[in-house]
């Protein structure tokens, strides 16, 4: 799992491009309300609003997701399998799209349904199930369409008069290219569905809202014929979320500052810790791991002892991060809006499922910084609804000319907002005309979300503490923009006080003394389970390839590794293949290595690319080491590979061909056959980025 940073997709990769400078003010303050728990925050500024409440909803959540179409008059459902959040806000568009099409649409998490219930889609006229899925990991689905791959997988449902379309998420870096979105386009055929219009995938590595707009601009013309319907023509560029009143004496404990889900959270802490429930866990050690040169590498340490979280070698830890409080305050400053104000919005729609866009109700300023991405480039969909906050005939037609499925619409998107990097302040920046109100941008701009980092730990060892490895994401857009990860920036600054670091014993795994933890930076975290193990017998022998912060995993396996040799237990070679550019400079953790190699516990291969004329990668260092590798896959050994997925793990995998061919005596074909039968036994496995 990625621990760098760039611009936030589906795939489950973390570009996630994005970031935090010195806190100002206004918005320290509340900050540091959120994170010292017990100290006074100043009391929120209420402005009463005169929009008119929305109506009380029945409760329904005990009905199926067909009889509340029924109920509702709805015919068209869209199911998301979403990681990061964008396969869900492409099925919240396609839904929106479907009134201008002769249809209503609403979505649904198929979590949250009971799918044997497709069955009875065929009794809706005109009924169409669309689903936007997602692929996670090494081809895997989503936390949340899991129970729904399993559904398919036992395959035993007749789904015959079931209509139906796919949306695959996926990077065209990574082995498993959308195999969720294929997976579930074949498999509702097998059961007797018919498709009506032609899967879609979508490439995270690329540009996957040029995809997704260039798939829909042709499925819902198709989707028309089908069922023999005409366009409506009608505007779909309607609230979702309507401007609710927040009574004048609404006491400040009900008011979200910050949480996931539960208001108060964050200060009445109780496990079990998940995503909906993040501990605010300790910050003891954050150093830099690099020696000179112009970029930064930290190491940090998790003070777990009093969470009753536990994680296991490979796992992965989730932080929730903040944006960047200077972006914040100009945003407001841009719109003139007392950021200090609460709000809330509430879905006008009485039978959604989702009632807030997040957490409500809360501070314009809660919103932008802890709750809506305003660092990641806004969709086609978010220009079109800006379009309309501006009295400039010429910007409008400009921003809406990108919206269009067209040669000229794409290029003009690619150009001025996805190569730029521009976020949603620096579109307000650049259009001044632009006037839309705060509480349309806050609902219109897809989610915050947490970023996953390979936990670089064992608990065998450090049973108290989660360590994480994360290089700084920090560089200068086109437009000469400063652009700083949105988690990694903000961790950087989150170092213990150096008053207090020589009471701190917890970074070695016993307990911090209550005082002084009391005085440390916290950060909300989840432990994400994770398929990346080690083999179940220690005496099995290993490869890791990990290049960079593509370590961090092999970290904690070779921790596991020693720990297992000290207890007496026979363990089998671990090889670790190591790159950075400089040994001088980002040779990260070299003394721990060294000392594990004089231990005998590791045999390692380092690859520095830039010590000499020409340049030397770890698959360099492979294929030089052609029979040691064929050696261990003959002895049933396990090969891993954690990092970039675009140039390394490709090349490495090309380098195993090359292996498998050379000493096999296997062509190409039967080579690669061979490493998918690897895969399919676990012997090989990848934690790749993009």
């Amino acid at each position: 799992m990625s621990t760098t940073e760039g611009v936030d997709m589906e795939s489950g990769s973390l570009i996630s491009m994005t970031d935090l400078f010195i806190l100002s003010l206004a918005g320290g303050f509340a900050l540091y309300w959120f994170f010292f728990r017990g100290k006074k925050q100043e009391a929120p500024n209420f402005k009463k609003l005169t929009v008119a409440p929305v109506m009380e909803r029945s409760d329904s959540s005990d009905l199926s997701f067909t009889q509340k179409m029924k109920n509702t008059h709805r015919n068209v459902v869209v199911f998301y399998g979403s990681q990061t959040g964008t396969a869900e806000e492409f099925a919240t568009r396609l839904a929106k799209d479907a009134s201008r099409y002769g249809m209503k649409g609403m979505v649904a998490d198929p979590e949250e349904c009971e799918m044997d219930k497709l069955t009875e889609l065929k009794d809706i006229e005109n009924s169409l199930a669309i689903f936007c899925m997602a692929t996670y990991g090494e081809g895997d689905p989503t936390d949340n369409a899991q129970e729904f791959f399993e559904f398919l997988t036992n395959g035993d449902e007749d789904l015959t008069g079931l209509k139906f379309a796919v949306f695959g998420l996926g990077n065209k870096t990574y082995e498993h290219y959308n195999s969720m979105g294929k997976f579930v386009d074949k498999k509702l055929e097998e059961l007797g569905g018919e498709r009506v219009f032609e899967l879609g995938l979508g490439d995270d590595d690329a540009n996957i809202e040029e995809d997704f707009v260039t798939w829909r601009e042709k499925f819902w013309p198709a989707v028309c014929a089908h069922f023999g319907v005409e366009a409506t023509g009608e505007n779909v560029n309607t609230r979702q979320y309507a401007l609710t009143p927040v009574p004048e004496d609404l006491p400040k404990e009900k008011i979200f500052s910050g949480e996931v889900a539960r208001v108060g959270s964050l200060t009445r802490q109780r496990p079990p810790y998940d995503v909906k429930n993040p501990y605010l866990a300790p910050i003891t050690v954050n150093r830099e791991l690099h020696r000179g040169g112009d970029r930064s590498c930290m190491h940090i340490e998790l003070d777990i002892s009093e969470s009753k979280i536990r994680y296991e070698t490979g796992d992965h830890v989730a932080i929730y991060p903040i944006n960047n409080p200077e972006i914040v305050e100009k945003i407001g400053k841009r719109l003139e809006v007392d950021l200090d104000e609460v709000f809330s919005l509430t879905n006008v729609d009485e039978d959604a499922s989702k009632k807030h866009p997040f957490p409500c109700p809360c501070s314009y300023r809660t919103a932008l910084t802890h709750y809506v991405d305003i660092t990641n480039p806004p969709r086609t969909h978010v220009l079109g609804e800006l379009s309309e906050y501006t009295d400039k005939a010429e910007d409008k037609e400009f921003l809406q000319r990108m919206t269009k499925a067209t040669e000229e619409g794409k290029k003009l998107y690619q150009d001025w907002i996805f190569k730029a990097h521009r976020n949603i302040l620096a579109v307000l920046e650049d259009i001044p005309s632009l006037k839309p109100p705060l509480d349309h941008i806050v609902e219109l701009l897809p989610r915050l979300q947490p970023r996953f980092y390979s936990i670089s730990s064992s608990p065998k060892i450090h049973p108290k503490s989660i360590h994480v490895t994360a290089v700084l994401v920090d560089y200068i857009t086109s437009t000469n923009r400063h652009m700083k990860g949105v988690c990694t920036s903000w961790l950087a600054n989150k170092k213990p006080p150096l008053d207090v670091a020589p009471a701190l014993n917890g970074i070695n795994g016993h307990d911090t003394d209550n005082s002084v933890r009391d005085l440390l930076p916290r950060v909300p975290i989840y432990v994400r389970k994770s398929q990346f193990r080690l083999p179940f017998k220690p005496s099995t022998p290993v490869v890791m390839v990990g290049p960079g912060t593509g370590i961090a995993p092999f970290r904690g396996f070779i921790q596991e590794r020693d720990y297992l040799k000290n207890e007496g237990r026979m363990v089998g070679d671990t090889i670790l293949y190591f790159g950075c550019r400089n040994k001088s400079v980002d040779f990260i953790y070299e003394d721990e290595l060294q000392e594990y190699v004089k231990k005998g516990v590791l045999t390692l291969h380092t690859a520095f690319s830039r010590d000499q004329a020409h340049k030397v990668y770890v698959q360099h260092l492979i294929d030089q080491n052609q029979e040691q590798i064929w050696n261990l896959l003959n002895d049933n050994g396990h090969i891993y590979i954690c990092g970039d997925a675009k140039n390394m793990a490709k090349e490495v995998h090309n380098v195993l061909v090359n292996v498998l061919t050379s000493k096999g005596n296997m062509d190409e074909a039967g080579a690669e056959d061979y490493i998918k039968k690897l895969q399919s036994k676990g012997r090989y496995s990848a934690d790749v980025w993009s």
